[in-house]
């Protein structure tokens, strides 16, 4: 039998596999990264909403409560670069978080900008 003037195709796909290796893993790294800006955002308007709610709804209220409430929702790593603002308006608590996202995984470091998460919640009256 004659083998072909190329040589065979022995070790082909191996060859190929550790061609794409690096792009497989980059493309996994940035839906990673997706995945943590997804839920960053989903961190901050969670914990908007507690806020806004605390600060309506429970005894005492107001910016005080509205802050402990919001830094309460979100995960010890994500704290550290949390901001929360409280203010009333026009019948309202509105709450504002703003939140870091990391690089890769938590505590890594940081992008530079922050994602924001808003929420509001009608003032109760209490008799």
């Amino acid at each position: 039998m004659r083998r072909p003037l190329g040589g065979d195709d022995r070790g082909q796909v191996s060859v190929e596999f550790m061609g794409l290796l690096p792009l497989i893993l980059l493309v996994l790294v940035l839906l990673w990264q997706c995945v943590l800006i997804g839920y960053t955002y989903s961190l901050a308007a969670h914990a908007a909403d507690r806020g806004a709610r605390a600060a309506t709804a429970t005894e005492g209220g107001g910016e005080g409560a509205c802050r402990s409430a919001a830094g309460e929702q979100l995960p010890s790593a994500w704290r550290a670069g949390a901001t929360t603002s409280c203010v009333p308006d026009a019948g309202l608590w509105k709450a504002t978080v703003h939140l870091e996202v990391p690089v890769l995984f938590p505590g890594a470091g940081a992008f530079p900008g922050k994602v924001t998460g808003t929420a509001g919640a009608a003032k109760e009256e209490r008799g």
